[in-house]
């Protein structure tokens, strides 16, 4: 028996989302039917395609098989989608995009908050994650990302560079020793991500200067830049963040300033969606607009 697109979007859903209750909210279906139409759907098969474990719902060898050829229809379904509402002079509809929580915090919501306003009937997601989006499970349609990915199926295009340098606040600074170089970074106390949860090399910005303690770490920029505002230590920060955080310093600016870059990521199957391509274009100019913006804002 050949399953009905109604079923896979379901099995797609659980694959995601590793759990039947997770999926309900997605689909917006109760989970108790989201359980019938995946054992429906493994009858009709006559094969399981998911085990139980403590992570959830793990496909099996077929699941994985019968998952590969789901994003296949679902990205022909996409692209039909797409093409159809291509044609409207707004766009509508629902889009997530995943990014880094720098990015996600800083400059989306007045990007997002702009496309909005320019179209009414479109629901944009942001999925602020501290790791890469996997984009291959669709966990995303699109993704904010430091590095260019050299592996999958992918658009990849480059959106921006942005500037980072080290920040204080006033106070720190006065009630700490001078710091006059890099060297003179050693008896204070460094802000910073968890070592070993660096989900990407472009973000171990204190390797790079040569800082090999970190004592006040998180995954999260936002944590990071609230502990450096408290006066608790040193970090690395965006220039972009500082406009919204007035009391921060910069500091050894003429030994300091690192450069990294925004890609956008994007499924390679929709490189003919008129929808989301006229979505990334909107998306990449204006985080390019608002990081000269805020950057300006920033600067001496």
């Amino acid at each position: 028996m050949t399953p009905n697109w109604d079923d896979m979007r379901v099995f797609l859903a659980v694959a995601r989302e590793s759990s039947l209750s997770a999926a309900g909210r997605v689909l917006k279906i109760d989970p108790a039917t989201v359980g019938r139409r995946i054992a429906r759907l493994e009858t009709s098969l006559d094969r399981p395609l998911f085990t139980k474990s403590q992570q959830g719902y793990i496909l099996t060898p077929a699941g994985e098989r019968l998952m590969d050829h789901g994003l296949q229809a679902e990205e022909a379904m996409r692209a039909a989608a797409g093409a159809l509402a291509g044609s409207s002079k707004t766009l509508n509809g629902q889009i997530r995009i995943g990014a880094p929580d720098g990015c996600a915090n800083y400059l989306l919501p007045q990007v997002c908050a702009k496309i909005c306003k320019a179209n009414p009937d479109l629901d944009i997601q942001i999925l602020a994650l501290p790791r890469i989006i996997n984009l291959s499970r669709r966990e995303a349609d699109m993704a904010v990302t430091v590095s260019a990915p050299t592996a999958g199926k992918l658009l990849v295009q480059k959106i921006s560079d942005y500037k980072l340098h080290l920040v204080a606040t006033q106070e720190y600074l006065e009630s700490h020793p001078a710091i006059h170089s890099v060297e003179g970074l050693k008896p204070h106390r460094m802000i910073g991500y968890i070592p070993d949860m660096i989900f990407d090399r472009e973000l171990d910005y204190l390797v790079e200067i040569g800082v090999d303690r970190v004592a006040l770490a998180s995954n999260s920029v936002s944590v990071q830049l609230r502990q450096v505002t408290l006066g608790s230590g040193v970090c690395v920060a965006h220039d972009f963040t500082l406009p919204f955080h007035p009391n921060l310093k910069k500091i050894l600016t003429d030994q300091v300033s690192l450069t990294r870059s925004f890609h956008l990521v994007r499924h390679q199957g929709d490189q003919r969606n008129e929808r989301l391509n006229r979505f990334a274009q909107a998306l990449t100019q204006g985080i390019r607009e608002e990081v000269e913006r805020l950057e300006a804002e920033a600067s001496p």
